[in-house]
């Protein structure tokens, strides 16, 4: 017979049996499904037996969009307000060209994972349809702006599409631009809906999950492991990405995870202290400082590498171990603190925080007038300084204190 993309069919082979949505083909001769449990698969339609179920289940034409979205409103149910961004959770195969490319709108997120249903009703909205590499302080500005509509407007709570790039990067910036009511989740995919090993419907569940819970802060939500089991909850201000490719590629940098998600049974156990649901009144200061720059030092690198910040309003620096560069760095580093750059300090080490009163190099940075970051991650550091210098009347003095999670009190050993 002949299955046309968005119809339901069933495809027998010899022992096999599956049962899905036909999504469009780069070949006439092969028959894509995507199942219900949300992974594709490839069928020979000659060596397969194909019965119709139901017609235009989900309407998507030839392109691979769609024409008409309908979604039941269920009084019994909360709202989550799904925002897209872009990036590989809402992307699609580009059948011209066989690479990826970001694509779906958010409801078009609905449709590619049919476990979405019946957990919430949903409101869908486009910020921006880019891969996270291609993140601006522009989108964030209009990010965070989208987030305060949809909760002043009565979302239960917001789930944002992200690309995993640069995720802790937005997250981050919400969570200073952003005081919230309500649960804001951050989640993606590492790989994409065309994969049998996607993480997208598990991570997307889960966000949602997470979104009608009670921790009322900016969170990221993904795979906890390499195993369909959990999903991590990482306060968005302390997490990293630390692999290129696994699913479980994110961590919370200096402690465990703020809580998890499992995905059988949907229950969330959140293990350290947060923010509850009504804590705080919705509020926004979305005003940000684009010009700061992030300069990492290594040895052998000269002093003539802070001419980046010799025409910025701030510079964070990735200091090795307790926050140190090349002593011939300090008179440069003075001249930038005197002209009224702020110098902030971190480390490139992945746990503990910086101290430089401990050896002679950083009682000299201190003297200089750098201020120390504590054990913030240098990118939240970034972003937080891009903040703090358009909002806080003592930016240095921000820099010294946590206003969003990001700066913990002390550091200590974690299993």
């Amino acid at each position: 017979m002949n299955a046309n993309a968005g119809d339901r069919v069933r495809a027998e082979r010899a022992d096999r049996r599956y049962e899905g949505v036909v999504l469009p083909s780069s070949t006439p001769e092969h028959l894509v499904l995507k199942l219900d449990g949300g992974y594709n698969v490839g069928v020979d339609r000659e060596a397969a037996t194909i019965e119709l179920l139901e017609a235009d289940v989900y309407e998507i034409d030839d392109e691979g969009g769609s024409e008409e979205s309908e979604v039941e409103f269920d009084d019994d149910l909360p709202t989550v307000a799904l925002i897209s961004t872009g990036g590989t959770i809402a992307s699609t195969v580009d059948y011209r060209t066989g690479a990826v490319t970001a694509r779906f709108d958010a409801e078009d997120v609905l449709r590619a994972v049919p476990d979405l249903a019946g957990l919430a009703n949903y409101r869908g909205r486009v910020v921006a349809n880019i891969l996270s590499e291609n993140m601006t302080p522009e989108v964030w500005r209009d990010l965070a702006q989208a987030v305060y509509e949809e909760i002043e407007a009565g979302a239960d709570g917001v789930v944002v599409m992200h690309g995993t790039d640069t995720m802790q990067f937005s997250a981050s910036a919400l969570a200073f631009m952003l005081e919230t009511p309500v649960p804001v989740v951050f989640t993606g995919s590492q790989r994409s809906a065309d994969r049998p090993s996607s993480d997208n419907v598990m991570n997307a569940v889960c966000a949602v999950e997470a979104a009608k819970d009670d921790v009322a802060e900016v969170l990221v939500c993904m795979h906890a492991s390499e195993s369909d089991d959990r999903c991590a909850l990482h306060r968005g201000t302390r997490v990293r990405k630390n692999h290129t490719s696994r699913r479980d590629a994110f961590e919370t940098v200096g402690a465990n995870p703020l809580g998890e998600v499992d995905y059988a049974s949907r229950e969330i156990t959140v293990r350290r202290e947060h923010v509850e649901r009504g804590e705080r009144e919705l509020s926004l200061s979305p005003s940000l400082e684009p010009d700061v720059e992030l300069l990492k030092y290594t040895p052998g690198m000269g002093s003539e590498a802070l001419a980046v910040a010799e025409d910025a309003a701030g510079l964070v620096i990735e200091g090795t171990g307790l926050g140190h560069v090349h002593t011939d760095w300090i008179p440069r580093i003075a001249d930038l603190v005197e002209s009224g750059t702020p110098v902030v300090m971190t480390s490139q080490c992945l746990e503990g925080r910086v101290c430089d009163r401990v050896y002679d190099t950083g009682r000299d940075l201190l003297e200089a007038g750098v201020v120390e970051a504590g054990d913030t991650l240098p990118g939240t550091a970034k972003v937080k300084l891009m903040w703090a210098l358009a909002n806080a009347d003592d930016p240095a003095g921000a820099m010294r204190e946590s206003l969003a999670g990001e700066l913990t009190d002390r550091s200590v050993p974690w299993g």
